[in-house]
């Protein structure tokens, strides 16, 4: 599990990036770079990295299920996500 520090820290970014996008955008399409240099940094979309919603891992992400492998497969062995079932043939 990752350190709250670390998860908080992502929370922010993505804070962040929803308060800049439309100003992100606007400039972007004024073609205005000086103003897109004056952002801070961490209102980039570049700058955001997925994480499962749970445990805050950052690898093995499931962009369906916004969760990881890990969480994913004890998840879906317990039935608690809805049309997943475990194959077999």
């Amino acid at each position: 599990m990752a350190r709250e520090s670390i998860k908080a820290r992502e929370r922010k970014r993505e804070r962040l990036v929803a308060k800049y996008a439309q100003k992100r955008a606007e400039l972007k399409a004024a073609g205005d770079y000086e103003a897109l240099d004056k952002l801070p940094k961490n209102a980039s979309p570049v700058r955001l990295h997925n994480r499962c919603k749970l445990t805050g891992r950052p690898k093995g992400y499931m962009r369906k299920f916004g969760i990881n492998r890990v969480t994913f497969r004890e998840m879906a062995s317990a039935g608690k996500i809805p049309g997943v079932t475990k194959s077999s043939w």
